[in-house]
């Protein structure tokens, strides 16, 4: 029997824990930045790992099969070496794992984890988590041993530690909670210091919501107010109390006369909530349609959910013509946004007639597709009802540049590249096909399909594909999404030789660079975050 409390075991049982834990640490990166897309949510990260095709579960089984079956053999293999054939077992963790960082190397995160500072703290609360547990196990094992002597499990004791790849999800479920303990109440501090700092200001405080068109609704507004007054805005598709909290704690108020904030909900309360917290001046309703329907659970609750900016906003909202009858008995003044008339869209911008205030002026954008006229009609409305002119408003208008990955004409090479990466709705991936459509040369879409349709997923994609028939080629990516959007296709008539599948958008574009030619235009119809692939 060899003595359990001692000096070398004591080292040999940290040492073991150290580096047990920098190896699962290491495996900590991709399942994190999934968490980090889901909102630190650890519901939507399990329902990310179970997903149908997802096989991080199955590498991890494999890992620990691996791990356990080398150790036992390298452990036997030294067993002449007494009680260190097990520590000498140790190295089948080193070389395995180091073949599972190169393997999962390969698939990469397709949107990198982002350092914050909330991530850097997950990832040391995980790793010290992991560092007990693997003590814990360590000196549980060599305390059987000591217990039941030397032989056998003596030798083995340290296969027994391939368990822990298969709990990586685990701790890091773990390791989450305990983080927020520390979250929850510094980023309620944090977004409450914004609230005060913005109700103690002079700006004038513009609300965004609707189901689609709230991020360019907002640039395009920033750019026409921007004309006439100092303009502070949520940047991105920031729209989420802390989103909107960091916007304006990293902002001199006094600098700027309006700030544009662009609210999002996923479910009923979420609008209220930011509008309790930052109260609109002036407020805007894009559009309603089944985007988020997943969370939602009811088309009934998206207008319910909207409407909650109703209630706050202080002066007027302007609301889109094509939803504005679903608000009728909803709070403070509305003002339909119906001043967009004799749309006319081309591949090279859309022009259109802009009446405010009894005047009209034909304008023009570079910005592509009747939606986009639609949109600026949203903004130019809002930008009328805080004290801009119809004429400058419609020299703004011709300064509109276009809006990153929204339906962003992109020239390279003698082909015409729509980024519509970050569209994800039924009716926008309807606007940008028909823009699509409008060039000329062979037509080809990239789309993994659309998402957060809830119950209506499977149809709205069949219904997707129906539409992509007749295009040149059809390129989808993925697994998740993609057969209701392959068997609309073909059901529509689309022709199975120009329908091609890839598992990435990597190998996507490789395919497109044996298809694409000069005059050519691609539209990259939704970019999805890993977390729905």
């Amino acid at each position: 029997m060899g003595v359990f409390i001692s000096v070398p075991k004591t080292i040999e049982c940290v040492i073991t824990a150290v580096v047990f834990s920098v190896l699962l640490s290491a495996c900590f990166y991709k399942p994190l930045g999934i968490l980090q897309s889901c909102g630190y949510s650890g519901g939507k990260l399990m329902n990310w790992a179970a997903k149908k095709g997802n096989k991080i579960f199955s590498r991890h089984i494999l890992l620990a099969m691996l791990c356990a079956l080398a150790c036992a053999v390298i452990s036997l293999c030294f067993s002449f070496a007494g009680e260190y054939a097990a520590v000498v077992g140790l190295s089948a963790y080193v070389i395995f794992f180091i073949l599972y960082f190169v393997a999962d190397k390969k698939i990469a995160l397709r949107s990198p984890a982002s350092f914050t500072s909330r991530f850097k703290r997950l990832y040391v609360i995980s790793f010290l988590l992991c560092a007990i547990f693997v003590y814990l196990a360590v000196t549980l094992l060599n305390f059987a041993d000591f217990i039941w002597g030397y032989g056998v499990f003596g030798v083995l004791r340290y296969c027994a530690l391939a368990v822990f790849p298969l709990l990586i999800f685990p701790v890091i479920l773990l390791a989450n909670l305990v983080a927020k303990i520390y979250e929850v109440p510094h980023n309620a501090k944090f977004v409450k210091k914004a609230a005060a700092r913005i109700a103690n200001s002079e700006i004038k405080i513009i609300g965004i919501t609707g189901s689609y068109g709230k991020t360019s609704t907002k640039l395009i507004l920033n750019s026409i107010l921007s004309e006439k007054y100092r303009v502070l805005s949520t940047p991105r598709s920031h729209n989420t109390p802390m989103g909107v909290a960091l916007t304006i704690n990293g902002a001199e108020l006094e600098c700027y006369d309006f700030f544009i904030a662009e609210m999002g909900a996923r479910h009923v309360g979420d609008i209220a909530e930011l509008c309790e917290l930052f109260p609109p001046d002036y407020s805007a309703i894009t559009g309603i349609c089944s985007q988020h329907l997943e969370s939602f659970g009811s088309e009934e609750n998206i207008v319910r959910a909207k409407a909650e900016i109703l209630a706050y906003t202080k002066k007027s909202a302007v609301i889109s013509p094509d939803c504005f009858g679903l608000f009728s008995s909803y709070g403070c003044e509305k003002i339909a946004a119906d001043c967009v008339s004799d749309i006319e869209a081309t591949c090279d911008g859309t022009e259109f007639t802009l009446t405010l205030g009894g005047e009209s002026l034909r304008v023009k954008t570079k910005l592509l597709g009747r939606h986009s006229a639609e949109n600026i009609g949203l903004a130019a409305a809002i930008a009328f009802a805080v004290g801009m002119t119809l004429k400058e408003i419609a020299g703004a208008v011709d300064k509109i540049d276009f809006i990153e990955h929204r339906l962003q004409l992109i020239k390279s090479g003698g082909v015409n590249i729509l980024d519509d990466g970050y569209n994800s709705n039924v009716k926008g991936a309807a606007a940008a096909l028909e823009v699509l459509k409008s060039f000329g040369g062979s037509k080809i879409v990239v789309t993994p399909g659309l998402v957060e349709l809830g119950i209506l997923e499977e149809s709205e994609n069949r219904r997707l594909g129906e539409r992509l028939a007749g295009l040149d080629y059809v390129i989808l990516v993925g697994e998740t999404l993609i057969q209701p959007v392959k068997e609309g296709y073909l059901a529509a008539g689309g022709d199975a030789d120009r329908l091609i599948i890839k598992p990435t958008l990597n190998d996507a574009q490789e395919q497109l660079k044996s298809i694409l030619k000069n005059g050519d235009t691609v539209l990259f119809l939704n970019d999805l975050p890993d977390i729905y692939m």
